[in-house]
């Protein structure tokens, strides 16, 4: 996968651009990013906020990042050592479509 098309799965899957990286927020609290993907110029990282400080759980090049069967979830980045990353991409995902009500 490319940057641009990370980019476009993690905002398909309930992600948000906070400071320019695709990120996940913490419930109730939309603007507190909790966990991103980092792009650098070969490999793209998946980082979990702590305190103040990022820290990075794993790390992969882009051509070893591919989506699973259903499209929900990345392989190879590392995602398996965030187990609960995917009720966290659901209730953003979730957020951001019933804000579309309220509008």
């Amino acid at each position: 996968m490319t940057q641009e098309e990370l980019t476009a799965w993690a905002l398909r899957n309930g992600w948000r651009v906070i400071a320019g990286c695709p990120s996940l927020v913490k419930p109730g609290r939309p603007k507190d990013a909790i966990m991103r993907l980092s792009f650098k110029i070969t490999v793209v990282s998946l980082e979990v906020r702590k305190a103040t400080k990022w820290e990075k759980v794993a790390s992969a090049k882009y051509e070893d990042v591919t989506p699973d069967e259903e499209g929900e979830r990345l392989l190879g980045l590392g995602f398996e050592k965030v187990p609960s990353i995917s009720m966290l991409m659901r209730e953003n995902r979730d957020a951001q479509v019933f804000s579309k009500f309220g509008k």
